[in-house]
């Protein structure tokens, strides 16, 4: 099995050239990092932790399990979950762990109400509005319940918050504006009706570097630290994370000899090959799924693939800073690679793209 190499000082560069293009329209613009999914794979802990080091003083997660870990890991900066929960288990782990608490629902309210009157805690809360989403949130279109329900949490809560979520800021610029137009006349609205909520954000990863005047007082930084966004890469930022794995066994296969499942590949001469054993069960060659996209991107993926069919679309690992193509296709645990002429050794190391967030959760991280 590999383990997941997370370069530090690669990382220390995306963290300050966010922090910096943050500070260019707004010196008091807060990050919220958002460390959900295992930290975007880096390790939940062992991630937070070093974005404190470096100044970073906001989590986010998505879920209640996530936020209870970070402060069994000894972490006392705010945690704010992001998902609106009427479960009053959750709630009640939440405020009795300082974490603070999504209020999306008048269920969710009526929950949080009933237990902080049995635990007499006043924890920090954020209204979560959907402005187009169709998840968690208020409709943006219920002003009166909002403000109802605001009214009401603040003779219990502290709120500290209100926030809504982007859908398609990657690549739809008029439905975000949209969204945003949505967002700000509901704040709006609140201070119409004396209700003054000081953190307010809506911009992810890919709305923090395109559209920087929608970035209101807060933003919410996710695949930006990883340099993994889904939009022009104008920071400079760098792609953190990659699989290191090494080599298990050496052979020389004969001309015509089969290679992998389905015998998509047959050596044309005799082939020289290492058995490298890691593979999909640890997340290498993983990505986004389609079923994500548009019509429109998904057209786009299907002329994209007609386009690799008739040039170079080898997979290669990385020897010694040289690059080896795969044979045939990835296995679950292992890789077929072509070495010929080449004298290695059993264990050497064997460096293998990856995107952190499909890396298996029991692959070890390291930080280097």
């Amino acid at each position: 099995m590999g383990i997941l190499v997370i370069e530090k000082q690669d990382l220390k560069h995306n963290i300050k050239q966010i922090k910096e293009y943050a500070k260019k329209d707004n010196e008091k613009l807060k990050i919220i990092a958002i460390v959900k999914s295992n930290g975007y794979g880096l390790g939940l802990e062992e991630y937070a932790n070093f974005l404190i080091d470096n100044g970073i003083d906001y989590l986010a997660v998505a879920s209640t399990d996530e936020a209870i870990k970070l402060r069994e890991a000894g972490i006392k900066e705010d945690i704010l979950m992001m998902s609106s929960t009427a479960i009053e288990q959750e709630l009640e782990d939440m405020v009795t762990n300082n974490i603070t608490i999504t209020i999306g629902s008048t269920e969710a309210k009526d929950a949080l109400i009933k237990i902080i009157k049995r635990i007499n805690k006043n924890p920090k809360v954020h209204i979560k509005i959907d402005t187009g989403f169709g998840r968690y949130g208020y409709l943006y279109t219920d002003t009166e319940k909002i403000i109802k329900d605001i009214k009401e949490l603040q003779k219990f809560v502290t709120i500290e918050g209100i926030f809504s979520h982007f859908s398609t800021s990657f690549y739809k610029e008029s439905w975000t504006s949209l969204q945003y137009n949505r967002f700000t006349e509901i704040i709006k609205i609140l201070e119409e009706n004396k209700i003054n909520i000081p953190i307010r954000h809506i911009s992810n990863s890919s709305a923090f570097i395109r559209f920087p005047q929608m970035n209101l007082n807060a933003v919410r930084i996710g695949s930006a630290f990883l340099g993994r966004v889904a939009v022009a890469n104008k920071l400079g930022l760098k792609k953190i994370g990659y699989l290191e794995s090494e080599i298990s066994e050496i052979k020389a296969l004969p001309k015509g000899w089969n290679i992998g499942y389905s015998n998509t590949y047959k050596t044309r001469k005799e082939t020289k090959v290492a058995i490298v054993p890691t593979g999909y069960a640890e997340g290498y060659h993983m990505k986004l799924s389609s079923d994500m996209l548009s019509f429109g991107n998904k057209v786009r993926d299907v002329i994209q693939a007609i386009k690799r069919l008739f040039k170079d679309t080898k997979l290669y690992v990385e020897i010694n800073n040289k690059r080896y193509p795969i044979l045939g296709r990835i296995g679950m645990y292992h890789v077929t690679v072509n070495i010929t002429g080449e004298d290695f050794k059993i264990g050497e190391k064997v460096k293998m793209n990856a995107n952190p967030l499909y890396v298996d959760s029991s692959v070890r991280r390291l930080y280097k």
